[in-house]
C-alpha cells in the first residue's frame, strides 16, 4: 500500500510540474530595429502581450505550446515552446504576398513517367531538380516560355525575361552579364532568384548559358513552390531545360541520371580556419591560451570562475582547456565537479558535456551523462537515439536494442512522434547495430528472418546540436572544389524546424558514396539560436559504413561567431582519413 501512495503521490508531482509555465522573454526586431507592438500570442489560449517601446516583450506558456510572433507587414514566425526555452529574439521578416495563387480541383494526377513522356509535346511542362510539374495542375502560377519564343538576338537572359514577364527587375538589364535578377520587383527583391538548370542548381547568373540552346523556361516567384530548394530560393527559381539536356532516364528505367556535380559554384576558399578565428575567441580563454605554464593558468582560473562561473559554456571551455592543453584530466573533473549546479536540470548544459566526452574517447562518462538527459527528456525521441548509441560505444549492444525497441513500441502507440527524416535516421541506426551486432542479439533463426534494406557503403556523416533553436549552414566541398550547401533555419524551412520540435529531434545525415574519391573539406555558418549563447555541433564520421571495418570518430564543435563561415574538418573518402 505505501508503494502505490508513493507512485501516486510522484505522478502528481510529475503532473504538477509538467503544468509549470515557462516565462519567456526577448526582444523583436527588422533589422536591428526594435519593433513596438509586435504582437506575441500563445495559440492554444489566444494570451497576447505586445512589445514595448524597445522591441522587448514578456510570456508565459506551457512546454508544448506555440507562440506566434507577428506585425504588419511582416511575415509571421511560430515557434513551439519547450522545457528549456526563456529567451527568444526574434528577428521578422518582410511578406510577401502572391496574388496570382489558384488552386485547381477535380485535376488528374499523372505519375512522372507518364509526364516523361508527354514532355516534348506539352509545352505546360517543366522539368525541375524535383521532378516535372505541370502548370496546369500546380497549386501555384507557374509562367514558362518555350525557347523559339525568346527571341535572343540583341540581349541576354535578363532582359529577355524582363521584356517578356511583367513584374521582373534586372540589376543592370543592359550588361553583357546581369549581377541579378529579382522576379517580384523592385520593392520586393529582397533577394535574387536562383535557377534550376537542368536539374542543377546556381545561384549566381549563368553567364556560362548559351540563349539559343533553352528549350524551355519557366518562372516560378511562389515562395510555397519554391520550398523544396531550401532558403537559397526565398527570391523564387528560373527553370531552364536546355536543348538535348540529359534529364530523363534510359527508355524503361525510372532512374535518374547523377545531377550530383553543379555548376557555377567552385568553392572560393573562403571559409575562416581555426587559427583565423584565434582573434574572436572569448577574452578569458585568449587570456588562459596565453599562459605559459599551468601553476599560471590554475590561479587564472580561480580569478576567472568568480566572474563567469554562471555561465556554463565558460565552464567547458575551462575543462576543455585544462584536459586539452595541460592533460590534467584530474583538474579539469575538478571543474566540473565544482560547477556540477550548472548543468543538473539543464538539457543542453549536459548534452554539451556529453559531446565533449565522447570526443575526448570517455565514454562511460557520456553514458552517465546521456542516462540524465534521458530522465529530463524521455519525451524526446533523441534522448533514445543518444542512449542507444552510448550504449553501443560501451559495448552494451543488448541495451541499445533495448532502447531502440522501447521507443519503437512508444511510437508505435502513440507515445511519440516521429516527423520528417526522423524515421530514416532511426531505422538506418537499428539496421546498422543487427548488421554488425546481429549475432550477439539475435538467434541464427531470428536472424534468417531479418532483411535489412540498407544497403549505403561508404562515409557516413551524423550532425547533432544541443539546442534546437539553432540555425546553421553546412557547406560540403568536394574533391573537384564544388560545394553544396544546407541551410538549417526558420527562415529556409519553418515546417522542419517544427517536425524537428514536435518530434524532439536534433540530428541530421549525409551520405558521401565512393563515386567522387578524395578529400571533402565541411564548413558551416552560424546563424544564432536567438538566446545570443554559442550552439555546441557534435559530427560523427563513419568510414566504412555498413562494413565490418567500420569505425567512427567525434568532433565538437562551438558555434558561436554568427554569419561567418568556418572550416569544421575535412574527411578523405579514399584514405579513410579525417583532419580539422
Amino acid at each position: 500500500m505505501k508503494k502505490i501512495i508513493v507512485l501516486f503521490v510522484l505522478a502528481c508531482t510529475f503532473s504538477f510540474a509538467q503544468e509549470k509555465k515557462n516565462s519567456i522573454k526577448g526582444k523583436i526586431t527588422y533589422l536591428e530595429t526594435p519593433l513596438v507592438n509586435a504582437e506575441i500570442k500563445v495559440v492554444e489560449t489566444n494570451e497576447m502581450v505586445k512589445s514595448n517601446v524597445n522591441g522587448t516583450y514578456q510570456i508565459k506558456a506551457l512546454p508544448g505550446q506555440s507562440l506566434i510572433f507577428s506585425y504588419p507587414s511582416m511575415s509571421s514566425i511560430e515557434i513551439l515552446v519547450e522545457d528549456v526555452t526563456r529567451i527568444l529574439n526574434i528577428e521578422l521578416t518582410p511578406e510577401i504576398n502572391q496574388l496570382d495563387e489558384v488552386t485547381v480541383e477535380k485535376t488528374v494526377i499523372k505519375s512522372q513517367k507518364q509526364l516523361r513522356s508527354e514532355y516534348a509535346t506539352n509545352k505546360k511542362l517543366i522539368n525541375t531538380a524535383f521532378g516535372i510539374l505541370d502548370k496546369e495542375i500546380t497549386s501555384f502560377s507557374i509562367k514558362i516560355l518555350e525557347g523559339k519564343d525568346l527571341n535572343p538576338i540583341g540581349g541576354n537572359l535578363g532582359s529577355i525575361l524582363q521584356y517578356r514577364i511583367p513584374g521582373i527587375k534586372v540589376e543592370c538589364s543592359t550588361c553583357t552579364i546581369p549581377s541579378a535578377i529579382y522576379l517580384r520587383g523592385a520593392s520586393m527583391g529582397m533577394f535574387p532568384a536562383v535557377y534550376d538548370i537542368d536539374g542543377l542548381v546556381v545561384k549566381d547568373f549563368p553567364s556560362f548559358l548559351d540563349v539559343n540552346n533553352i528549350e524551355r523556361v519557366a518562372v516560378i516567384s511562389s515562395l510555397g513552390a519554391a520550398t523544396k530548394y531550401g532558403g537559397i530560393a526565398n527570391g523564387g527559381v528560373i527553370v531552364i531545360n536546355t536543348k538535348g539536356a540529359n534529364f530523363f532516364p534510359e527508355p524503361g528505367s525510372d532512374i535518374p541520371y547523377d545531377q550530383a556535380k553543379l555548376r557555377n559554384n567552385k568553392y572560393d576558399n573562403s571559409a575562416l580556419s581555426s587559427s583565423d578565428l584565434k582573434l574572436d575567441k572569448p577574452t578569458y580563454l585568449n587570456k588562459l591560451l596565453s599562459s605559459t605554464t599551468e601553476s599560471e593558468a590554475i590561479e587564472l582560473y580561480k580569478n576567472q570562475v568568480k566572474m563567469y562561473g554562471s555561465s556554463y559554456t565558460y565552464v567547458l571551455d575551462a575543462y576543455d582547456y585544462f584536459s586539452q592543453r595541460w592533460k590534467n584530466i584530474d583538474f579539469a573533473d575538478e571543474i566540473i565537479q565544482d560547477n556540477r549546479g550548472l548543468f543538473n536540470e539543464n538539457p543542453l548544459a549536459l548534452k554539451s558535456l556529453a559531446y565533449i566526452y565522447q570526443a575526448e574517447g570517455r565514454l562511460e562518462k557520456a553514458n552517465e551523462i546521456y542516462k540524465e538527459v534521458f530522465t529530463l527528456r524521455a519525451n524526446y525521441a533523441q534522448s533514445y537515439l543518444d542512449m542507444a548509441e552510448s550504449y553501443i560505444e560501451i559495448n552494451e549492444f543488448q541495451k541499445a536494442a533495448s532502447i531502440y525497441a522501447r521507443y519503437g513500441y512508444l511510437l508505435e502507440q502513440g507515445f511519440l512522434r516521429a516527423e520528417g527524416d526522423l524515421g530514416i535516421i532511426m531505422e538506418r541506426e537499428l539496421n546498422n547495430l543487427i548488421a554488425l551486432k546481429g549475432k550477439e542479439l539475435l538467434s541464427s533463426k531470428e536472424l534468417k528472418n531479418i532483411v535489412l534494406d540498407d544497403e549505403f557503403d561508404g562515409t557516413r556523416l551524423v550532425f547533432e546540436w544541443n539546442d534546437s533553436e539553432a540555425e546553421f549552414e553546412l557547406e560540403f566541398v568536394n574533391p573537384e572544389g564544388n560545394y553544396f550547401k544546407s541551410e538549417h533555419s526558420l527562415f529556409a524551412d519553418a515546417n522542419r524546424i517544427k517536425n524537428e520540435k514536435i518530434s524532439g529531434f536534433s540530428t541530421e545525415e549525409y551520405l558521401i558514396d565512393d563515386t567522387l574519391r578524395g578529400t571533402w573539406q565541411i564548413n558551416a555558418k552560424y546563424l544564432g539560436n536567438k538566446s545570443l549563447t554559442p550552439t555546441y555541433l557534435k559530427a560523427t564520421i563513419y568510414h566504412n559504413y555498413g562494413s565490418a571495418s567500420q569505425r567512427k570518430e567525434v568532433k565538437v564543435f562551438k558555434l558561436n561567431i554568427r554569419n561567418v563561415s568556418q572550416q569544421l574538418f575535412s574527411v578523405s573518402n579514399a584514405t579513410s582519413i579525417v583532419s580539422n
